[in-house]
Order: structure tokens, then C-alpha cells, then sequence
């Protein structure tokens, strides 16, 4: 299982009498409280039942196996000793199924960023000495109380500490290399011919959209962004607005989903959401636009596999600005079963670990826009030509970081995308 919501991440554990303090200090979502370090933990008097419950529910996660968490806490043992145990221990003591250990025991899963090699566990299970830090993962370096109140004006000043070095090392492995051209429209997979050359892919546009295009778009809130004991407040129907509202004082990035059953775009929206720490680092709002309002669909969704806030737009304004104008679909037959890059789409998606449905309507193409604040234009598009594919997440952190630098020298949004 996999869920953003807070409740569902610290289960009936050790943390459960921790939270008000969390929320207190302001690790108050998922991603954020994932990154917490040993100095960290310290700081919030974590004792280390706590620590060792907030490694093994953070490793859990990031393999959709949360649902197994308050058994394995209730063992009383360690990541590092349960991950000693064989795979016979795992399914008889704590009812794990097959493709479940096969997952837990893989460190490497795609689910996650890998544990470093160094993480290995003696035959006795090892000591608390023996565990590796927690800031040796990619995006776990981030962390610390500073980093995580950081503003965008305060992440441009010079380093000062291990705060801003974590930073700048995170975007230095996620930065694309040099040399490579943002073309503002980017399809993740290549126009291939489909079934031996018999259908071809459909066009998309090469034009990034206007700013036009999307500027007057109304939508409305069906959820906020996810904090501990808001799940009801789906049910509470907010009045249409504008979209540019939403980046006036700060960029947005949008990620518009064919359908939130659908296994491919529950599994990219959880890959995005679970690096929202490095989007509050440079300033950058995470923002899920439905096309169709199916209320169940929207629950099933909200906050498993999204925290953020998600809108729903009726007009599909922010679909027909991904498609030059128009919507652009696709059918299932030559879309999906014909096409290979798709397949291999749905594979990745599936090795996550995420649940799937069919309802709603799937044909829809969707994709990714990042909009700079005020009129400064849309500064990224990215379209989704075949069923499944992502915006580079590289790319994705590359274009925030240069929104942020841009603003900082010009002193205050241009129009330098319109």
C-alpha cells in the first residue's frame, strides 16, 4: 500500500504519540518527515523506538508496503534484522506475500531511491552503530529543520552550511547534462510506428502553449494539500476560481492526469509528490488537474497517491493547451495494446507496487505545464504521446531551478516565456 496521508504512514506505531509534536515543528506531510535526520530526530526528543519505526515506515513506503508496517513495528526488530530474516520468516510471521518480500528484500526496487551499497546487515542482525545514516540516500541529504522552512530567497544566498551543500548536491544529480536544449515541449517516448508500421502515433504540437491559453482557465478545489486530519474537507465543494490565481505570488507545476485510476498516473503522480521537499525548496506549488469529476475516483486518489492540492477542470483547458488547441487522444486498441513504449510504461508503473481501476474516461492524453508567477508564461510543457509516459523528473527540477535563478536576479517576474 501506498499513501501520503499521515495517519495511514505512522499507523499504531511508536510515532502515533509523536505527532502533535511533528506537526508542531512543521513535519507535518509524508515527504517532508521522510527526510528527517539523526539531528533531526534529536531535536523532537525521538526516542530510538521512534527512529527505528520512522526508518523501517520510510523504507516501507517507498516500496507501497505500508500495510505491513505496525506487524513489522510490533516485532520489536530493527530495518536492518528484519531485512536479515529469509523470505520463509517473512511470510509466515507477518503474512507477507510472495511478490511482497520479493519486493522488501530488493533495496534496489524501483519504488525508491536505492539504498547506497554500503547498507549491508550482519548475520546478527548488526547494531544501531552498524545502520548508515539516513542522509545517505539522494534526497534524504536534504534534510534538516533549516533546510525545511528554507525560502527561495534564502536558498539563493551563499552557503552558509550542510543545508545549502545538501541542496546543491541534490540538483547536481538531477540536473541533466550539459549541453541538452529545452525544447519547452518535451515527449518522453518517441513517435515509433505501432504494429509493424500499420498506425502511426498521432502528432502533437511543437509549440509551447501561450500564455493566453491557459490565463482565464476556471477550475475548482476539489482537495487541499494533504495535512493530518483533513480527509473530509474533499467533501467540502469550493467555488470555481481562476487558475492564474494559483501562480500569482509563486510558480506552479500542474500535472494533469488522464484518469486518477489509472495505474500509469497514480504511479507518476506518486514519483512527483514524493520530491516535494525539493519543490518547496525552490518555491515551486505541486498542483494534480483532473478532467472529470468522479467523487470516489477523487477519494481513492487523495492522499494515497497524491498530498497535494487537485483541481478539476471542467472545460478540459488545461488538456486542450497540452494538444495544440485540442484534445488529444488516444484509443486503447492502437494507443496501448499496439504500441510497446506503452507496455513498457504500464510495466514500470506496475513494478511501484500501485493500485489500479477503470473507471472514468481514459482516452484523454495529459501532461505536465510549469508556470512561472505572475504573467511570466508558461516556461515548460510537457505532453504525454504515449499512454504513460512522465516528465523527466531531471528536467523538471532543472527548469525550477532555473525559474528560481531567473527571478532572483531579475528581482521580479518577466515575460520572458510569453
Amino acid at each position: 500500500m501506498a499513501s501520503f496521508s499521515m495517519e495511514d504512514f505512522v499507523g499504531h506505531g511508536a510515532l502515533k504519540e509523536l505527532l502533535p509534536r511533528l506537526i508542531e515543528e512543521g513535519w507535518d506531510d509524508v515527504p517532508t518527515l521522510k527526510i528527517m535526520n539523526a539531528e533531526d530526530m534529536d531535536a523532537v526528543s525521538m526516542t530510538q523506538q521512534q527512529k527505528d519505526a520512522l526508518e523501517m515506515r520510510a523504507y516501507l513506503h517507498d516500496r507501497a508496503l505500508l500495510q505491513y508496517g505496525d506487524r513489522l513495528e510490533a516485532s520489536g526488530r530493527s530495518l536492518p534484522q528484519l531485512l536479515n530474516l529469509s523470505t520463509s520468516d517473512l511470510s509466515s510471521q507477518f503474512g507477507m506475500k510472495r511478490g511482497h518480500v520479493a519486493r522488501f528484500m530488493d533495496r534496489t526496487n524501483a519504488c525508491a531511491d536505492p539504498l547506497p551499497k554500503s547498507y549491508m546487515v550482519s548475520a546478527q542482525g548488526g547494531s544501531h552503530a552498524d545502520k548508515p545514516s539516513r542522509t545517505n540516500s539522494m534526497y534524504k541529504s536534504l534534510s534538516s529543520a533549516n533546510f525545511r522552512k528554507m525560502s527561495v530567497t534564502r536558498l539563493s544566498m551563499r552557503s552558509t552550511g550542510s543545508n545549502d551543500r545538501s541542496l546543491e548536491k541534490t540538483l547536481s544529480d538531477l540536473r541533466i547534462k550539459d549541453g541538452h536544449v529545452f525544447r519547452g515541449i518535451v515527449a518522453a517516448g518517441p513517435a515509433e510506428p505501432r504494429a509493424c508500421g500499420c498506425v502511426n502515433a498521432p502528432p502533437v504540437t511543437n509549440q509551447i502553449a501561450p500564455y493566453s491559453a491557459i490565463e482565464n482557465i476556471s477550475v475548482q478545489k476539489l482537495a487541499p494539500e494533504h495535512k493530518i486530519a483533513m480527509e473530509r474537507l474533499v467533501k467540502i465543494r469550493t467555488p470555481p476560481m481562476k487558475a492564474s490565481e494559483l501562480w500569482q505570488d509563486k510558480p506552479a507545476i500542474f500535472l494533469c492526469m488522464r484518469r486518477p485510476g489509472c495505474i500509469m498516473c497514480r504511479a507518476e503522480a506518486y514519483q512527483l509528490y514524493s520530491k516535494k521537499p525539493i519543490f518547496d525548496a525552490l518555491g515551486v506549488q505541486l498542483f494534480a488537474v483532473l478532467h472529470e469529476h468522479i467523487e470516489s475516483e477523487v477519494k481513492d486518489f487523495w492522499p494515497r497517491y497524491w498530498g497535494g492540492a487537485v483541481l478539476y477542470d471542467p472545460g478540459m483547458e488545461f488538456f486542450k493547451a497540452l494538444g495544440g488547441g485540442k484534445l488529444l487522444k488516444d484509443k486503447f486498441l492502437s494507443g496501448f495494446l499496439l504500441n510497446p513504449i506503452a507496455i513498457a510504461n504500464y510495466k514500470r508503473a506496475k513494478a511501484i507496487g500501485v493500485k489500479q481501476n477503470f473507471k472514468g474516461e481514459g482516452e484523454i492524453k495529459g501532461g505536465l505545464f510549469m508556470v512561472g508567477s505572475g504573467k511570466s508564461g508558461i516556461a515548460y510543457q510537457f505532453i504525454e504521446r504515449n499512454f504513460g509516459d512522465w516528465a523527466p523528473l531531471a528536467e523538471v527540477v532543472e527548469i525550477c531551478s532555473q525559474l528560481q535563478n531567473h527571478y532572483l536576479n531579475q528581482g521580479e517576474p518577466s515575460h520572458e516565456y510569453e
